[in-house]
């Protein structure tokens, strides 16, 4: 499977990444620009075992030019016991979401597993600080499942009307959502303006921060060295690069 996938595949298997193929059972619109796509796994979660976390992703490989390219995609509501699980697309112009445009059960996926891991903060946060995107709803929605008792404040970007419609896992008794039109740095801004009220002691604070790529560095930064959170009491990745 590595030969075709050219360095991307020869450097995951050297990694020791595993590999499956997943078939898709259903497909759901959820919006007119969020897709849900069901899948058998192929025998992940049986593999995975112990390992399965909140946020776990694993890199999903889509035709594009001479070979296939690889993009992560988090997995949703994973059930061992019947060994299936979702995956959410924000569609845009890209080589997954014109897959995911035209999906339908019967079509599969080839799957590698390398690189996702996820480390529990220690001790757990009185309050969890969220800032994510339709990109990352799913992993925003893992985490929230796995604090089903802890507050949660939430910065949540949005680009189209119909995302207010997106299945965020909100409880409006412990969960405060900050919805945010996407305009130039009008996420990060907000996000410094609001945050530091929230961090009484930024040993025990907890941010966990997945957005674009651009937005995501800017914020890590001025978490670590304006605020003065610890390197483990933030978690962030980049999900995507503004075109």
């Amino acid at each position: 499977m590595a030969a075709g996938k050219g360095w991307e595949g020869v450097v995951l298997k050297l990694l020791r990444g595993k590999d499956f193929t997943f078939t898709v059972t259903g497909v759901e619109e959820v919006t007119d620009h969020f897709r849900r796509i069901r899948f058998t796994d192929g025998g992940l979660l049986a593999a995975a075992g112990e390992s399965l976390h909140p946020t776990m992703w694993v890199r999903v490989w889509f035709e594009g030019g001479s070979r296939p390219h690889q993009r992560a995609y988090t997995l949703v509501d994973p059930d061992p016991a019947t060994g299936t699980f979702a995956f959410e697309f924000a569609l845009h112009d890209g080589l997954a979401s014109r897959w995911a445009r035209t999906a339908k059960p019967g079509d599969t996926v080839d799957a590698t597993v390398q690189g996702t891991g996820f480390t529990a903060p220690d001790p757990a946060p009185e309050r969890l600080l969220v800032i994510g995107d339709a990109a990352s709803l799913p992993a925003i929605n893992s985490l929230l499942d796995a604090y089903p008792r802890t507050p949660a404040t939430v910065w949540f970007e949005t680009q189209h009307a119909s995302d207010a419609d997106l299945p965020l896992r909100a409880d409006a008794e412990r969960h405060d959502v900050r919805r945010v039109e996407r305009a130039g740095a009008a996420l990060a801004d907000r996000v410094r303006a609001e945050l530091p009220e929230l961090v009484a002691d930024p040993a025990s604070a907890y941010v966990w921060l997945a957005c674009d790529t651009a937005t995501t560095r800017a914020l890590t930064a001025y978490l670590r060295k304006d605020l003065a959170l610890p390197k483990q009491r933030v978690n962030s990745l980049g999900y995507w690069r503004a075109a």
